[in-house]
């Protein structure tokens, strides 16, 4: 299965992240999260979009993207679950300013959650999760 949502950016407030009703920025169809946050300014034509794929066995509860110069993780931008197997696309609104991000995962059965720091979600099109359980290491693969 595959969802969407939209993450938008506000770079004139020191806020790490508001939650707001689907298409108070956007008219992005539904289901959608619009989510503001702080961010440092960059080209405005850079593509911040990507797809998450869940590929580790587990459930995932909750996903927090933050630019990377943020103090604080947002809130979860999830409305639902995402199954192991399945993928969400994450859309950041057209005035999303950072180019660099950081990610965290928590886990549905309250496994440790999982952290990436400064992702260039300009150069990444695809983040596919995967949990090995030898080294009870969670990795993520950018294309």
């Amino acid at each position: 299965m595959n969802k969407s949502l939209v993450l938008g950016a506000v770079s004139f407030l020191f806020v790490s992240s508001l939650l707001l009703p689907a298409n108070s920025m956007t008219q992005a169809p539904a289901p959608t999260v619009t989510v503001k946050n702080q961010a440092q300014a960059v080209d405005s034509d850079v593509n911040l979009d990507f797809t998450l794929v869940n590929a580790t066995g587990y459930d995932i509860e909750a996903i927090q993207v933050s630019p990377a110069s943020a103090k604080n993780w947002g809130d979860n931008i999830l409305e639902e679950v995402v199954a192991d197997g399945d993928s969400v696309d994450i859309s950041f609104h057209p005035e999303a300013t950072a180019k660099k991000w950081d990610l965290q995962i928590t886990w549905s059965d309250g496994g440790e959650q999982v952290y990436w720091y400064n992702l260039d979600l300009s150069a990444i099109s695809k983040i596919t999760l995967k949990y090995n359980e030898e080294t009870g290491k969670t990795t993520a693969i950018t294309e």
